[in-house]
């Protein structure tokens, strides 16, 4: 099964939802709102296309009050994105992308060291 396009807004409702689920429709409004300005409506309409994408399932309370649980598992959602961002952007070459961020980025010392750590166990492994 292939996992459904999630726009940028759907992405940020399903960011709630993996935070802590199951939660309520009012939930995530009172999440998103301060920062979105979203209009209760608009994100009842992520929701329902996100269920009908097959992203999140969809359940009750204890009162009856319908819920809302993600059915894709955010790593796995994360690294099929990062693939398909690699495959689009660099012709599928991963280390143009590491050398395009390192040279674009101001690393600290500590953060240039993670990336020698991970080099290097990727090396021994032969990731």
């Amino acid at each position: 099964m292939t996992r459904p396009k999630i726009s940028e807004s759907e992405w940020s409702v399903m960011e709630v939802l993996w935070e802590r689920a199951p939660r309520t429709a009012s939930e995530v409004i009172e999440v998103l709102q301060p920062t979105t300005g979203w209009a209760p409506n608009t994100v009842r309409t992520l929701l329902s296309r996100l269920v009908k994408k097959g992203a999140l399932a969809t359940g009750k309370d204890s009162a009856g009050v319908r819920e809302f649980s993600p059915v894709l598992d955010r790593e796995a959602v994360v690294r099929e994105e990062g693939q398909s961002f690699v495959d689009r952007v660099f012709k599928g070459a991963p280390q143009s992308l590491l050398v395009h961020f390192v040279g674009q980025s101001k690393l600290k010392p500590e953060e240039v060291e993670q990336l020698r750590q991970l080099l290097d166990e990727c090396q021994e492994t032969q990731c």
